[in-house]
Formats: structure tokens, C-alpha cells, sequence
């Protein structure tokens, strides 16, 4: 029985990928080149292209595997080895050395997810993972993402605990007050005894919540993929999704 869904029709690519068909395209060949055709075990039912636009369909709806299966025509248990197998490709690479003019944005997203090894209760009531996403302030394309630390961590901390601050080296580094003590670019605050800060910090300020604004709105736009929103997977999992996410964000900025 054919799938419901198939890439050969382009008219499904865009809602469950977020990609224009070029795009998805370029997705592909990325996959391919990572050795998204190697053969392994029986022979894959689904053609590569409808492989990756199920794996994307997994992230983008967070519909579980026994949902999605049906609607590609495939069994629970081949989605599942479809998953396992492609997931890791879309990532991110690792960041390069930034330019001379290069500016980088970093903040802190809680992810709820199932998987306690990863996740603490937080301040947003539920069991999360603390990520830290690093954006070019100029381009809004993701740059890095750490490891997933529990949620409970707080930025500072996890800013070197997960690796992120080594994309961040050699580039000035915009950061929100809870870095403080990474050498990033904060708000200025008040020192003791100050009652007000001086019009000159204030509007620095101003510029510096311009600036941040990037970062948040580009961690909004990525969890329009909505297993960010309430991940299911387990051990690594969460973070594969994240940096294939943060590939297909990527994509659907720079065309």
C-alpha cells in the first residue's frame, strides 16, 4: 500500500518540514552525502527523500511513531529503524572560527522531556532539559547548541558546561543578566547602593534587550517544531532533534 505521504508530492514537504521544495531538496542531498543511503539490515521500504520528510514529520507534529508510521505506509518497528538511522544527519555542523565582525547571541531553553537522566524539575513546573542555543546576531541562524544539562542548571553554569562556550570563542558573546562571571556582554546593572543607573548604561540596556530579542525569537521559531515542546525520546535524543531542527531552521532562513 503507498503512503499517504510522500515527498514525490510536493504539497506535503512545506507543512511537515517547514522547507520550500528546494530546500528539502538540499536537506536530501545533505543526508545523502552523510550516509543517509547506506543499507543496513532489510531494504528500506520508503525512498530517502519520504525517510527524511517522516523524520521531519516526527519532529514538526511531535506525533508519536505509532501515529506517523501509518501515514507513510510503513510499519511501527520501520519507522522506529528510519529514525534511529536519520536522525543524526541533519545536524548542525560544528561552528567554524567566527569573522572579525562576527557577533554571537547565547541563551538558555527549557525543553520538557520525559527522559529524567537529562531533566529536573524547573521553573517552568515541569521535568526539562536545559539547552543553550548560540545564534549569529546578524544572520539569526543557529550556530551551536550545547549538551542538554538538567533544567534546574543555571545559565552560567551550563554555558560552560555544555560545550557551547567553545563556538563562542574569539567572538564577542551578547548574553542575558544570568551569565554573569563568563565574560559574555550582559545588562549593566545597579551596584550597591546605586539607585539609578546612568542614562548612558540605560540606553546601552535598551540596544543590549534589541539585541537579545534575536535569540528569543529565533527559539520560538524553532520550537514550531513541536517535539520541543514535550520530547519523548530518550538518552541522546533530544539533542539529535534539536541540532537537526536547528539544520532545518537554518535552511529556511538562508534558502
Amino acid at each position: 500500500m503507498g503512503g499517504v505521504i510522500s515527498a514525490g508530492d510536493p504539497k506535503w514537504i512545506e507543512p511537515f518540514s517547514g522547507l520550500t521544495e528546494s530546500q528539502f531538496a538540499r536537506l536530501v542531498a545533505l543526508v545523502r552525502r552523510r550516509g543517509g543511503v547506506v543499507q543496513r539490515g532489510r531494504p528500506w521500504r520508503l525512498s530517502l527523500q519520504d525517510r527524511v520528510l517522516l523524520v521531519a514529520t516526527y519532529w514538526r507534529t511531535n506525533l508519536t511513531l505509532r501515529q506517523v508510521a501509518p501515514l507513510f505506509g510503513v510499519s511501527k518497528s520501520a519507522a522506529d529503524r528510519i529514525l534511529d538511522h536519520l536522525a543524526p544527519l541533519p545536524a548542525i555542523s560544528p561552528a567554524r572560527r567566527p569573522r572579525k565582525d562576527t557577533v554571537y547571541i547565547v541563551d538558555g531553553t527549557l525543553v520538557p522531556t520525559r527522559d529524567r537522566s537529562v531533566a529536573t524539575s524547573s521553573k517552568n513546573y515541569r521535568y526539562s532539559t536545559n539547552l543553550q542555543v548560540v545564534i549569529d546576531a546578524n544572520s539569526h541562524l543557529v550556530v551551536a547548541v550545547g549538551l542538554p544539562l538538567p533544567g534546574s542548571r543555571i545559565d552560567c553554569r551550563a554555558f560552560t558546561e555544555s560545550g557551547v562556550d567553545r563556538a563562542c570563542r574569539g567572538a564577542p558573546t551578547v548574553a542575558d543578566g544570568g551569565y554573569q562571571g563568563t565574560g559574555l556582554l550582559i545588562p549593566h546593572r545597579k551596584r550597591r547602593g546605586q539607585v539609578h543607573l546612568s542614562p548612558h548604561q540605560e540606553a546601552e540596556n535598551a540596544m543590549h534587550r534589541q539585541a537579545r530579542a534575536r535569540v528569543e525569537h529565533t527559539l520560538a521559531r524553532l520550537k514550531n517544531w513541536k517535539i520541543l515542546r514535550d520530547c519523548r525520546l530518550k538518552g541522546n535524543g533530544v539533542h539529535q532533534a534539536m541540532l537537526g531542527i536547528a539544520r532545518l531552521h537554518n535552511l529556511a532562513l538562508s534558502g
